[in-house]
């Protein structure tokens, strides 16, 4: 029904009459490509013109070649570009009034009033001062007979609408892909006691990189801090300062590469916004920004976010520092809270003892950031008081009794490590109810902590059920969701779909290149997934496919052969590529032979075909930045929710000199929402003992 009324919806709008601009401005950042692709396609589907505007503001002021129309074609192929393909420049002319009086007369010879500008504060303060202007601007040009009244009459008000465009993420999106070259290169120094100079967005990297020390402007080091730095750095080396130190700047790495599929995601999802919020904006809208709440995209007030922006700096320069953190956003704030709980271990002496004991298992295939979500899991457990217990090889090890004690250092260097450290099986618990409880009892396990996917909520489902017959089981049960098919029930996203995803992306743009300069192809390619078409049609849309075949959208011959006749007359024009992606699932009649062996028959004499199944390679490798910021921080806030649950369904008793432990909730089954960094709503699926029926809302995790 929501897939019906939007079609419907996007088959009503009408841009006819409409002129639209997009424009880059300021330092670039992966992901323009991608956001002025958006705007152009989307501008062109609901019948509006669309511009190029080169060069940024420069080219605006310039007018000429540099303000040109856009087509359809004209942004194919820059999906998976880096930088931004219509440049991007700081123009000192469009900071004085001269400046944006040619502006605005290059805009209205073309009939533009609409227009997107992707950058940064500076950029997006610079449009809105534009906007203001644009009456007394158009005053003038009729005053100096440059435009007729009529002119000035039929564009008379100017719509602006900003997105962010920076690897500072200090405007709180378009920011992703820099963390990409940057972590990879902290990580290509471990082990050599360097110390790399982050300059953007540091604060993300301490929970995915394991950072030893970091510098911000929001959180200057406390007096005395070269002492305790260097007792932490003892701690690696034999001798106070007896090695050598190496300091590397990353620059302009940060900068460089091709986004990543999150950043290209965002930017579609954005530029398609921004077409929309151009459509229904009037002469008294207030410029606007599009982002994403939670999963939902948003329009902010433009003026109101470059404030909050201000606010940010006024603060540091007044040393009222813990004010700067709050106002850098939710996001930034339990990012360094995070890093701070994770990265340094407190004396024995300050740690609480709670005598709790909790297991750790990973259940069904591998996912990346696994790793990631075990070693916050078990640090933060121990910090909150418990002795922490890993599980090896899944409920199998379980009831095979691989169960030890797992420490602090334990999981030292786990956070980028791809795979399942501790190991991972497909088998459920049933079959083995009966021993696995006899282990609960043998360790005294007082919560579980499980992650994994599908298999991993059928066998909390199981548990559950065993609860009847096992007291045992009558502890909180945690699940984090962690497969790259993401399919488990009530979420939203789970650990490893991006580490996947991104590795559909840069295969299929590397598949793509390899057709440069030869006769005109389509691939075929098969992604994993199993009943869950997640990395292929969100793929698709990264990887800038034709066509995504999955299951859950049903499909017949009759639109393989559209799709088909779509390709051969695209190929008939310039384009010498095509992308087909299919679910694994998607259809048992026809199947991925049989797709390629259609598009092969008909496409004679005008395309050939090449088919691929990307096959385990969608599995493994290191997690992304997004996986390990993503498993580290959920992992983090399940575990202090076991904790504060823990605390509430237990009330201790001495017996035998030891502690007893008496249930005193009720069972239900809960769902944890997440809001991650203003991008997507997450939700944990949780099977928990607690005394009424309620929804536990966990907020920027």
């Amino acid at each position: 029904m929501a897939q019906t009324d939007n079609k419907k919806f996007f088959e009503n709008l009408s841009g006819a009459g409409k002129a639209i601009a997009v424009l880059t401005s300021g330092g670039d950042a992966q992901g323009m490509n991608a956001a002025v692709r958006a705007v152009v396609r989307m501008g062109i589907y609901v019948g509006a013109k669309v511009y190029f505007v080169h060069e940024g503001y420069q080219g605006m002021v310039d007018g000429g070649d540099n303000i040109k129309e856009a087509t359809w074609e004209s942004v194919s192929s820059m999906l998976q570009m880096g930088g931004t393909v219509i440049g991007s420049a700081r123009c000192k002319d469009f900071r004085m009034h001269e400046g944006r009086l040619k502006a605005a007369h290059n805009l209205v010879q073309r009939g533009i009033t609409n227009l997107c500008v992707i950058g940064g504060d500076g950029s997006l303060t610079g449009a809105n001062l534009f906007r203001k202007e644009w009456s007394g601007l158009l005053a003038e040009l009729v005053q100096q007979g440059l435009i007729d009244e009529e002119a000035s009459q039929k564009y008379s008000a100017l719509h602006i609408v900003g997105m962010v465009g920076s690897i500072d993420n200090d405007f709180s999106i378009l920011a992703w892909i820099c963390k990409k070259p940057m972590i990879g290169m902290v990580f290509a120094l471990d082990g050599e006691m360097m110390l790399p100079t982050v300059k953007q967005d540091a604060v993300f990297c301490l929970s995915v990189c394991a950072s030893d020390w970091v510098l911000i402007p929001e959180m200057p080091p406390e007096d005395g801090w070269e002492e305790k730095m260097c007792q932490k750095l003892s701690a690696l080396v034999v001798q106070r300062l007896g090695f050598d130190t190496r300091v590397t700047i990353l620059g302009h790495v940060q900068r460089g590469g091709t986004p990543s599929a999150f950043d290209r995601i965002l930017a579609s999802r954005m530029g398609v916004e921004a077409v929309l919020a151009l459509l229904e904006t009037t002469a008294n809208t207030p410029a606007c920004v599009v982002s994403l709440c939670g999963n939902q995209s948003v329009r902010l007030p433009l003026m109101e976010c470059v404030q909050m922006t201000q606010q940010v700096q006024k603060a540091m320069d007044e040393k009222r520092f813990e004010e700067a953190v709050q106002l850098r956003g939710r996001s930034f704030e339990n990012n360094l809270k995070t890093y701070k709980l994770l990265a340094h271990r407190k004396p024995e002496s300050e740690l609480p003892n709670s005598n709790f004991n909790v297991a750790v298992l990973n259940v069904g295939a591998p996912a990346a950031g696994m790793n990631a979500a075990v070693r916050s899991a078990v640090r933060v457990g121990i910090s909150e008081g418990h002795k922490m217990f890993a599980v090896s090889d899944g409920f199998e090890g379980f009831y095979k009794g691989q169960i030890k004690e797992i420490k602090w250092a334990d999981v030292g260097g786990w956070t980028g490590q791809g795979g399942s450290l501790l190991g991972t099986k497909r088998t459920l618990p049933a079959k083995h109810i009966d021993k696995i409880a006899e282990q609960m009892q043998k360790y005294n396990i007082n919560a579980l902590l499980v992650i994994g996917g599908f298999e991993a909520f059928l066998g909390i489902m199981e548990l559950l059920a065993a609860r009847s017959s096992y007291e045992e089981f009558c502890i909180p049960l945690c699940m984090l969701p962690a497969t790259i098919s993401n399919n488990v029930p009530g979420t939203n996203l789970s650990i490893g779909a991006d580490t996947a995803l991104n590795a559909i992306v840069e295969t299929c743009d590397r598949i793509k290149q390899s057709a440069s300069g030869t006769k005109h192809r389509v691939f075929i390619i098969e992604t994993m997934g199993g009943y869950c078409g997640y990395l292929a049609s969100v793929g698709g849309l990264a990887a800038g496919a034709d066509a995504a075949y999955i299951f859950e959208e049903p499909f017949d011959i009759r639109e393989l052969q559209s799709n088909v006749e779509h390709l051969t007359e695209k190929m008939k024009t310039s384009i010498q590529r095509g992308l087909v992606l299919r679910n694994e699932n998607s259809n048992e009649n026809y199947t991925t032979d049989f797709i390629y062996q259609l598009y092969s028959e008909e496409g004679k004499g005008v395309f050939d075909c090449r088919k691929n199944v990307l096959g385990h390679m969608q599995q493994g490798g290191a997690p992304s930045p997004f996986d390990r910021n993503f498993g580290t921080k959920i992992a983090a806030k399940a575990m202090q929710w076991i904790s504060k649950k823990l605390n509430e369904s237990y009330r201790k008793g001495m017996k035998d000199n030891s502690y007893a432990f008496h249930v005193v909730m009720k069972q239900t089954f809960l769902k944890l929402s997440i809001e991650l960094n203003h991008h997507l709503t997450f939700f944990l699926t949780c099977a928990v003992v607690h005394e009424a029926l309620s929804i536990c809302h966990l907020v920027k995790a």
